[in-house]
């Protein structure tokens, strides 16, 4: 079955190519209406564009101001927002790189970048990121991460901003217990142990071991083992002796320091059991913090996930956001001003500051009120500190998805539950892994 899953995308995929490589051009004025197949124009640098928002209806208002304060600047052109709800934006590309209809700006996360990419649909934009006023004002690690993600080293997106994992913990009961934070995976450990005491219900750490668990558990494992590359030559290192004994580590925590509920866990049922109060430690992104501000205000800290206790710290890629400009654009410059403005210190600053993410732009990372954030600030610390190492999860694999979701999820479950070990685990998910690598790199 998971082969013909596997085989029925790449298949998929294949039509989907051939279809776009087959259209005639079929875009019409400055409006955004093209398909892959049309090359677009520069155009007048004026007029009309259109962009889609890819989180539409979460980010509509915020994004409404950027655009006035856009036109304001940019008086002669007009843009017309689209909003897109993030569920359903991949297939929107999608149907319309096949069928015309592509805007003239998009937004394309790392998550999707491959993929609307690998149809042509995306102008490739170094050379104008080298002319721009952005060229050295955008984080490296942040660039690292979308030119990997695009599967060829090019910039298909301009990145905007990003989330990360955050080590959430409770500040009393560390202070009850006489721990310092937890800054190191040696502290982590020594802090969920010490926090533990299941009688009375109280633990030191939850797990995540329901949906989305595949991340947090490579974040661990990376995390602790000090592996910098996801691959050595063609072979991946998730299976490496180190990153084996790290996982086994981390899920010998399950049941010994977190409750028995946590292997059916996903972010929501994992994030309302840390805010009930009898829990230690929560490791999730920085999109929590209004939830534990609302049950634990003042008792509580985020800090970037531990380091090795040399102070380096290795952390996987999350995913980027970020702004596409779409090659069937009739007026591709018009379209660049936009995504440069949006890129541009205030106004990615503005979008950042509302939707509590990392921004991009490293002037923004700077302002006020990522200051006086501090799980932000040290979030943004991290993501453009020397001393992190980010290992770059191949999100241009078409098959990443269905692998670190579909396939090994349950699997993780097993391990949890002791039914697998956690070296059975991680060569099963390399297996996979190195085959559809094999398959990507055979048809690239």
């Amino acid at each position: 079955m998971k082969i013909s899953i596997r085989r029925t995308r790449r298949a998929a995929m294949a039509v989907a190519l051939g279809s776009v490589l087959a259209l005639t051009a079929t875009a019409c004025g400055d409006d955004g209406s093209g398909s892959a197949g049309d090359k677009g124009n520069e155009g007048s640098g004026k007029g009309e564009i259109t962009f889609w928002d890819n989180n539409g209806g979460v980010r509509t208002d915020v994004w409404k101001e950027i655009i006035k304060d856009f036109e304001k600047k940019y008086p002669d052109i007009k843009v017309n927002y689209v909003g897109v709800p993030a569920a359903s934006v991949q297939s929107k590309y999608d149907t319309a790189i096949q069928g015309g209809g592509l805007p003239d700006v998009g937004g394309v996360g790392t998550a999707m970048l491959a993929e609307v990419a690998a149809q042509g649909a995306l102008e490739p934009l170094d050379s104008r990121l080298t002319k721009s006023s952005l060229n050295g004002k955008l984080s490296a690690n942040f660039l690292a991460s979308v030119k990997a993600a695009g599967g060829d080293g090019k910039t298909y997106t301009v990145p905007t901003s990003a989330n990360n994992g955050t080590l959430w913990y409770r500040t009393d009961l560390f202070t009850a217990a006489g721990l310092d934070a937890p800054t190191t995976w040696t502290k982590f450990y020594a802090a969920a142990d010490k926090l533990t005491n299941s009688g009375k219900n109280k633990f030191g750490y939850t797990i995540r071991g329901g949906e989305g668990s595949i991340a947090q558990a490579l974040d661990a494992t990376y995390g602790q083992s000090g592996i910098t590359e996801f691959w050595n030559g063609d072979k991946t290192t998730v299976n490496d002796a180190k990153n084996v004994t790290a996982l086994e580590k981390y899920v010998a925590l399950y049941k010994k320091d977190t409750p028995s509920a946590d292997v059916n866990n996903d972010f929501t049922k994992m994030v309302a059991q840390w805010d009930s109060g009898t829990i230690g430690m929560l490791s999730h992104n920085l999109g929590s913090y209004a939830d534990h501000e609302k049950a634990l205000s003042g008792k509580f800290k985020g800090i970037p996930n531990p380091t090795l206790d040399d102070g380096t710290r290795v952390q996987i890629s999350n995913p980027v956001d970020g702004l596409g400009l779409f090659k069937s654009s009739k007026n591709k410059s018009a379209a660049w001003k936009f995504i440069e403005f949006a890129a541009s210190h205030e106004a990615n600053s503005k979008w950042n500051e509302s939707a509590a993410q990392v921004p991009a732009n490293t002037e923004a990372a700077q302002d006020a009120w990522v200051q006086a954030s501090e799980p932000t600030k040290l979030a943004a610390e991290a993501l453009n500190g020397s001393t992190t190492k980010i290992v770059q999860l191949p999100y241009y694999l078409p098959d990443w998805n269905t692998i670190s979701k579909t396939d090994n999820e349950p699997n993780f479950q097993k391990v949890l539950l002791g039914k697998m070990s956690a070296k059975d685990f991680l060569n099963t998910l390399a297996d996979q892994l190195n085959k559809a690598q094999a398959d990507w790199k055979a048809n690239h």
